[in-house]
C-alpha cells in the first residue's frame, strides 16, 4: 500500500515549500467549502485542475482516487434531491425531485472534487515527513503533529498485516458468501487485525524508547523559503480570496 505515490515527481509543486502549500491549501479549502451557488465552486474546481496540471500527476492514479471518493458523493444525489423541500420540482410517480435539491447536490459535488484535487496537488506532492515538518514550523501542537505522523505512517503497516491475514484465509479455501460462516470469518479477521496491531504497537514503542524517543521527533534540517515560493503563495492566495469576494458581490 503506497500512500505517497504522488510525492514522487519533479514538478514545480513538488519542489514548492510545504509551508506555503499548507497555507494555500487551507485558504482554498475553507473558502471553497463556504462558497455558495455553482459558479464560484466551479471556478475553484478549475483552479484545482490547474494545480493538477502544474503537478504533472499520473492520470490513472488520480482517477482511481477520484472514483473512490465520488462513490460516497453519489449518496448525496440519492438523498438530497428527494428530501430537499422547494418548488418547482419534477414528479416521477410518487417521487418529487427538487430542482433546488439538484443544484445543491451539484454544488456539493463540485466543491468536494475541487478540495480533493487541491489536496492531491498541494499536499500529496510532499512526503509525510515534509508535511509534518511544515506543520511544526506553522506552530501546530507538537503532540498533534506526532500523532498525525504516526497514524499516517502505520496505516500501511496495518494494511500489510491485513493482507497477510486475508491471504492466509483465502489459502484455506475461504469463499465469501452471505452466510453465518462468512460473517464469523470476517469477525475473526478484524479481531486478529486488532490483536496484531496492538502487538506491533508495543514493539514499535519499545524500539522508539530504546532509541531515545521522548515524545517528539527532533528536527535537524529546516526549510529555506525562496522568493518563488513566497510569490506563488501570495499570488495564489489573492486569487482564491478574490474569487470568493467576487462571488459575494456579483
Amino acid at each position: 500500500m503506497h500512500l505517497e505515490i504522488f510525492a514522487e515527481g519533479d514538478s514545480f509543486l513538488h519542489k514548492l515549500d510545504p509551508r506555503i502549500k499548507i497555507s494555500v491549501f487551507l485558504t482554498f479549502a475553507i473558502l471553497c467549502a463556504i462558497s455558495k451557488g455553482i459558479l464560484i465552486p466551479f471556478l475553484y474546481l478549475t483552479l484545482s485542475l490547474l494545480f493538477i496540471l502544474i503537478a504533472k500527476l499520473n492520470f490513472q492514479n488520480l482517477l482511481n482516487r477520484l472514483v473512490g471518493a465520488n462513490f460516497f458523493i453519489l449518496l448525496i444525489w440519492i438523498f438530497i434531491p428527494l428530501s430537499y423541500k422547494s418548488n418547482p420540482y419534477i414528479e416521477f410517480g410518487s417521487l418529487k425531485i427538487s430542482y433546488e435539491g439538484i443544484k445543491y447536490a451539484l454544488s456539493i459535488t463540485i466543491k468536494c472534487n475541487a478540495i480533493i484535487l487541491a489536496t492531491i496537488a498541494l499536499l500529496s506532492t510532499s512526503t509525510i515527513f515534509s508535511i509534518a515538518h511544515a506543520m511544526l514550523h506553522l506552530r501546530l501542537p507538537s503532540k498533534l503533529v506526532t500523532i498525525f505522523f504516526l497514524f499516517y505512517r502505520y496505516i500501511s503497516v496495518i494494511h500489510e498485516e491485513y493482507t497477510k491475514i486475508r491471504r492466509a484465509v483465502l489459502a484455506r479455501g475461504f469463499k465469501p458468501k452471505t452466510d453465518l460462516h462468512t460473517y464469523k470469518t470476517y469477525a475473526y479477521i478484524v479481531s486478529a487485525l486488532l490483536i496484531k496491531s496492538f502487538e506491533r504497537s508495543e514493539e514499535i514503542y519499545k524500539a522508539m524508547l530504546a532509541r531515545g524517543f521522548k515524545g517528539f521527533f527532533p528536527l535537524f534540517e529546516h526549510f529555506k523559503l525562496r522568493k518563488v515560493d513566497l510569490a506563488f503563495g501570495i499570488s495564489v492566495s489573492l486569487v482564491i480570496i478574490f474569487i470568493y469576494i467576487w462571488g459575494l458581490y456579483r
